[in-house]
């Protein structure tokens, strides 16, 4: 197996669908000769040509439109959009057309398009470069919301989703890109979507994140249990649309007891219909309060205080004894 960073595997998933499937190509912002502005298609344009590794002028709604008529015309498209802040002049297309195409053809026609966006904080970038917008996305029916927390998940994700006949999301934790790396199957790795993963197995307590959370969840779990002796099962989501209920419940039942880590603004976010729906299906087996660690409401801030913003491993600590104590 190769040791790949979250970048390179990306990489990965789109030279190899691209290879085995004519129909899939990459449309974005210096996608083509440039490789992307973090390097994620580097080699399609030198592979595949211009015909499949596609420049575009900067216009979210052109790119995301122009890709829903390839897909309903037979192609899989995968949009690259720059930045997560950036998907906002692309959301009209994505609600109104590629959400909506299946139901208002009754079925004729299918929209097997993959966009994909770095996401989140932890750079130190600027305004609208380190959005949290799944929440946005969880809510239309008809997307699929996948957000990676490893390179091996990235890549049999990403396979995934380019596969599947509608319209996907696929938001990429910025902050993890080259963080670390990590065995990446080689060839043809698709990892179902909809299937959480057990990322540590606990018995007092399960902790949920997704994305770069899911990392900040496994330390504060190390340190809870190095500390403390408390067993912290950790849950990475990889799919918030659909969700992987099942697997929650399970741990649920077992633990009693439920943190969700969120870098995304504390109100009406995901983490907020997630604990409704543990409360709604859960409520007997919780031996106390769902507790949420989460990011402010407020926008990103700048450098100096983007640390104090996003949740760390303190705040997540805390979060674990908090629902323990109650």
């Amino acid at each position: 197996m190769a040791h790949l960073n979250l970048v390179q595997a990306v990489n990965q998933a789109l030279l190899t669908e691209m290879a085995r499937d004519e129909r899939v190509l990459v449309l974005g912002e210096d996608v083509g000769l440039d490789g992307g502005v973090f390097r994620a298609t580097e080699g399609l344009y030198e592979k595949f040509g211009p015909q499949r590794a596609i420049d575009t002028p900067l216009a979210e709604a052109g790119i995301v439109g122009t890709a829903i008529g390839m897909a309903v015309y037979g192609l899989r498209p995968v949009c690259e959009l720059q930045f997560d802040g950036f998907m906002l002049p692309a959301f009209d297309q994505i609600l109104s057309h590629a959400s909506r195409l299946r139901g208002r053809s009754r079925g004729r026609f299918q929209v097997p398009l993959v966009i994909r966006a770095p996401y989140g904080g932890g750079i130190r970038a600027l305004e609208h470069h380190s959005e949290s917008p799944e929440q946005f996305y969880v809510h239309i029916p008809g997307l699929k919301v996948v957000i990676p927390a490893t390179p091996a998940d990235a890549k049999g994700l990403l396979i995934s989703a380019i596969r599947d006949p509608d319209p996907v999301v696929f938001l990429e934790p910025k902050r993890l890109y080259r963080a670390f790396r990590q065995e990446v199957p080689e060839g043809d790795h698709a990892i179902p979507l909809g299937q959480a993963r057990v990322a540590r197995a606990g018995r007092d307590v399960t902790l949920i994140g997704w994305g770069a959370q899911v990392h900040t969840a496994l330390q504060a779990a190390e340190l809870l249990a190095a500390q403390e002796g408390i067993s912290v099962e950790v849950l990475d989501l990889r799919t918030l649309s659909p969700l992987d209920l099942e697997t929650i419940s399970q741990s649920v039942e077992k633990t009693g007891r439920v943190v969700i880590a969120q870098e995304a603004p504390r109100s009406f976010g995901f983490s907020s219909e997630l604990t409704a729906l543990i409360t709604e299906r859960l409520f007997l087996h919780l031996e106390g309060p769902v507790v949420r660690v989460t990011g402010f409401d407020t926008a990103m801030p700048y450098f100096s205080l983007e640390q104090y913003y996003l949740p760390d491993v303190g705040r997540v600590a805390r979060g674990v004894r908090q629902t323990l104590s109650a």
